[in-house]
């Protein structure tokens, strides 16, 4: 027992050792990294600014879009900004809370934003499969309710996450092989045999996930007949471009996540291995504002009327 004793080591920060040593690289990163999270800020304000002055877009499903571009500026807002300053400073230290209060805020906002792209296939299976109900269905109580729900399921999924991952012991190096304080990563320094109540929550989540998954694919299935039966083709063209961003959406969310944390072995650091956390931590937030606006036409006209009240000369 001793001799296990003698192996924990007392951790008060970490090194987020993700990028290459060479600073001209690191400034490369810190520019695109910067670029990158300009861009999802300003398309993410924008489509909140949009629904919240736009009469026209008082709709549950704008609605729910607008709380999933807030969570994904806090998404991005966790890591980006941390990232680019340890790479200007050269310094890569992070302290032990400020890793533990990331890993909770990466696992609590994508949590939320799962459990409300769940909440939206449901809005889309209402809006097309029960659509004289609608109203009565997707009213406003039930859809301030559903959103309470999402953002209290992802604070309750980043709380059990980071018990998890910090109730072990650390084992030798602080060196994280990622730009942030991600759980793969923190669990190859803990002391052998103590992840496995981590292991477990991931487990559970995993598979409870999946089942959300599969309502999800189910609602869809729903749609998909419910549209097919439509006898005009552009009704059906108009349904199906109502359910396409959201399913881009849930695809790239869900399949990024995947390859990032199950896909690829954290215990062998990689170029592959970083590039996919990239895709994972930086693709869904900055391209829901470009799937959703640039194939809505709603959206489109909303963003004419700021601009073209401004540009536009009165005849």
């Amino acid at each position: 027992m001793p001799e296990k004793l003698t192996n924990v080591t007392l951790i008060t920060t970490f090194l987020l050792m993700g990028f290459p040593e060479d600073q001209v690289l690191q400034r490369l990163y810190a520019a695109f990294f910067s670029l990158v999270y300009l861009a999802a800020l300003m398309g993410n304000l924008l489509i909140i600014t949009l629904t919240t002055i736009d009469q026209h877009l008082q709709t549950p499903m704008y609605f729910f879009l607008k709380n999933l571009s807030l969570i994904d500026i806090c998404y991005i807002s966790v890591t980006v900004p941390k990232s680019v300053m340890n790479s200007l400073t050269n310094s890569h230290s992070i302290s032990f809370m400020e890793c533990a209060s990331q890993v909770f805020l990466v696992v609590f906002f994508a949590g939320t934003e799962f459990a409300l792209l769940l909440v939206m296939s449901y809005d889309r299976y209402a809006a097309i499969c029960c659509p004289l109900h609608y109203e009565a269905i997707m009213n406003r109580g039930a859809c301030v309710q559903m959103v309470t729900a999402s953002w209290f399921s992802g604070g309750v999924y980043g709380s059990i996450h980071v018990a998890g991952t910090f109730s072990v012991h650390f084992c030798g190096s602080n060196i994280v092989h990622q730009f942030f304080c991600d759980i793969p990563s923190l669990l190859t320094l803990a002391c052998s045999g103590e992840q496995i109540l981590e292991y477990v929550f991931i487990i559970v989540s995993f598979c409870f996930a999946f089942v959300c998954f599969t309502f999800m694919v189910a609602s869809y299935a729903y749609v998909v007949s419910t549209v097919l039966r439509i006898p005009s083709s552009q009704g059906r063209f108009k349904a199906f471009s109502t359910c396409m961003p959201h399913l881009t959406v849930v695809t790239l969310f869900l399949s990024s996540g995947y390859i990032a944390y199950l896909g690829l072995n954290s215990k062998s650091p990689s170029s592959l291995n970083l590039f996919m956390h990239v895709l994972y931590s930086l693709l869904p937030p900055s391209l829901n504002p470009v799937i959703y606006s640039l194939r809505n036409r709603d959206m489109k006209v909303a963003l004419g009327k700021i601009f073209g009240e401004k540009m536009t000369p009165t005849i």
